[in-house]
């Protein structure tokens, strides 16, 4: 048998099967709209929710910065926060070395002290 027999044949055998179908009797309005609603969920749990939580958090840490806090910024920059501004943030970064950066490029708080980050650097 040839490709194009069997081809010919199982479209045939699929035409004869779509005919002997019920008219009418397709899938119902439920069953179409559980894939979407089903992959809607999963974006929202997993991508949309994730992101408004992360987002939040970072609102949070830049409306509660104040002086004293050791922070990272997103260039990696390390430094204990001097003052804080509308839009600024001046930074300490070394003995009497300050500089200002935009307050939305503050990624978070530092895990280690800044005192331990600068002593393993002399190491």
């Amino acid at each position: 048998m040839s490709l194009m027999q069997l081809v010919f044949t199982a479209s045939d055998a699929f035409a004869q099967a779509a005919d002997t179908a019920a008219p009418g009797k397709g899938p119902s309005l439920v069953e179409m709209l559980a894939m979407p609603v089903g992959f809607l969920f999963i974006m929202y749990f997993f991508i949309i929710r994730p992101q408004q939580k992360k987002a939040k958090d970072q609102s949070d840490l830049l409306t509660n910065l104040k002086a004293g806090d050791e922070v990272v910024t997103s260039g990696g920059i390390i430094g204990k926060v001097r003052a804080v501004a509308e839009a600024f943030v001046t930074l300490e970064v070394a003995n009497n070395v300050a500089i200002k950066v935009l307050k939305a490029n503050v990624s978070g708080l530092t895990k280690a002290p800044v005192a331990v980050v600068k002593d393993a650097v002399k190491a």
